[in-house]
This record gives C-alpha cells, sequence and structure tokens, in this order.
C-alpha cells in the first residue's frame, strides 16, 4: 500500500469540485481510498495518460469526474480533479 500524497492544485480543485457536487464527496473519498489500496484494481479504471499529461495516470469517480495522479516509488501523488473536460 502506498502513502497517498495531495498536491495544492488538487486541494483547490477538489473544493470547488464538491462545492459545486456536494452529493459525490463520499464517492471521491471512497475512491481515493481504493487508489491508496490497489491502484490498479479494475473498478477504477486506471489508465496511463498521453499527450502534455503523460508520465500521469487517471481514473474515473463517476460518470464525468476524473482524479489525475502519478505513481511514485513510495507514494502516489494526487495532482487534479474535476470533469473529463477540466483535467484533460
Amino acid at each position: 500500500m502506498k502513502k497517498i500524497v495531495v498536491s495544492p492544485k488538487f486541494s483547490r480543485a477538489f473544493r470547488r469540485y464538491i462545492k459545486r457536487n456536494p452529493e459525490l464527496k463520499p464517492r471521491v473519498e471512497n475512491v481515493i481510498r481504493q487508489i491508496e489500496l490497489d491502484v490498479s484494481a479494475p473498478n477504477l479504471g486506471t489508465h496511463p495518460l498521453r499527450g502534455k499529461l503523460e508520465g500521469l495516470q487517471a481514473c474515473s469517480c463517476g460518470y464525468d469526474c476524473r482524479i489525475v495522479f502519478s505513481i511514485e516509488p513510495d507514494e502516489i501523488v494526487l495532482i487534479d480533479i474535476g470533469t473529463h473536460d477540466e483535467v484533460y
């Protein structure tokens, strides 16, 4: 199990996203716990990104909610959260 590290950008984006969608907060928190336990769990839909975000990973936490993160040797750094169009 790797440690979760939250970037300042993720913190700001999370506050904005939850303010717009307060009902999704428990789901997002659950997905973050799942990422910490097993980042490659099939239900997360974790996939590598290409283009300007190459080297990063993303997973889904609902119909139109994505979490962008990087996998480091001993931690997972949460980078961004938002709709598909906001994070890509």
